[in-house]
């Protein structure tokens, strides 16, 4: 079976807040996403962490996780990510061992350990957070532990467990965009997500690492990675590359220090730039895979093969939700999601 059959589509959704909307309406998008990628077919959606921001309304995963579990009934959902050195191990084990409980095998715990803010707020959220890789593992292996219930003598866990006690276990993810987190990820025999929607020019190479240095772990007999990538699909070329255009003077304004919400795509205006913006313009259009269905089917599947993975995870942000939500129904359709979903699920029966 060619990869473009046989490529799986998921989803990351960081609740973008675009100008003219509010945080609240920022959610209610959320979750309308997640019931229609949950009837597509889609395999996984995972939604971000960020904090300091009016652009991004989804601060704490956990908690919006939980209501996602109740409006979908099939595809699974996790963090992309829980930024790990904010918090406790434990605390967070005991987070996604709830919502395991809750919506047993759909739950997986992915862990970042970038800010996902500023500095000072990073501070603020945890004020012992050194950034440090040494402390990142440490709390790695500890969350580690306390997902597998291990007793290890002479330490905390031999006393302390992650309740609820269930018979499974989230599935653990480490997310990177500069492969530091993907050597973590073969220690402790988690899977690894690229980033390629924040780095386009070296996630090949991290995830060829990553599985050669993969060690097998219990709840991961080989090497699992999938890549992220911003995705804008449109049934035209013209109204695709106008979403594409206005996603990547986004991300030009926030490098710049402009932190406005994204805007309609009619306000799009790039004379004014400087060749150095300009520049950097066309850099943020590699972390974009755009057009319309039959182009984005290929280019995916072109950058699937060059990660050497069979899932890409799609990242749409757009100012108009109509925009994000056809986009998704697009890929979907190309691909051939419903169609294969309903044929595994004949197929089980």
């Amino acid at each position: 079976m060619s990869l473009e059959n046989s490529l799986h589509l998921s989803v990351l959704d960081q609740s973008p807040v675009p100008v003219g909307r509010t945080p609240r309406e920022a959610l209610q998008h959320t979750i309308e996403l997640a019931r229609l990628t949950d009837r597509l077919g889609f395999t996984r959606f995972w939604v971000s962490e960020h904090h300091n921001t009016n652009t991004l309304a989804g601060s704490a995963p956990e908690v919006l996780l939980a209501r996602l579990g109740a409006e979908t009934s099939r595809i699974r959902l996790g963090s992309g990510g829980v930024m790990l050195p904010h918090y406790s191990a434990l605390k967070v084990a005991e987070n996604f061992r709830l919502l395991e409980t809750l919506y047993p095998g759909r739950i997986d715990l992915g862990i970042g350990r970038a800010p996902g803010t500023d500095r000072i707020t990073a501070h603020a959220l945890n004020p012992h957070n050194t950034f440090s890789d040494q402390d990142f593992a440490d709390q790695l292996m500890d969350l580690r532990a306390y997902l597998r219930d291990e007793v290890v003598a002479d330490t905390i866990h031999a006393q302390v467990k992650a309740a609820p006690f269930t018979d499974t276990t989230p599935e653990m993810w480490l997310l990177s965009s500069s492969g530091q987190s993907g050597l973590f990820a073969a220690h402790v025999g988690a899977a690894f997500s690229f980033a390629h929607f924040i780095n386009p020019t070296s996630g090949p190479k991290m995830v060829q690492l990553y599985k050669e240095r993969f060690q097998p772990s219990p709840e991961l007999a080989a090497a699992q990675a999938n890549v992220a990538v911003f995705v804008v699909c449109a049934d035209t070329a013209s109204h695709a590359q106008a979403l594409a255009d206005n996603l990547a003077l986004q991300m030009l304004k926030l490098e710049t220090g402009n932190y406005s919400p994204i805007d309609a795509v009619e306000k799009v205006n790039t004379s004014a730039l400087s060749a150095d913006l300009l520049h950097r313009l066309a850099y943020h259009h590699q972390r974009i895979v755009s057009g319309t269905p039959d182009k984005v089917k290929a280019e995916l599947t072109e950058l699937a093969a060059s990660y050497d993975v069979d899932e890409v995870v799609a990242v749409t942000i757009t100012h108009d939700f109509d925009d994000r939500l056809r986009s998704y129904e697009l890929l979907a359709d190309a691909f051939q999601v419903p169609q294969k979903m309903s044929a595994a699920l004949a197929a089980s029966l």
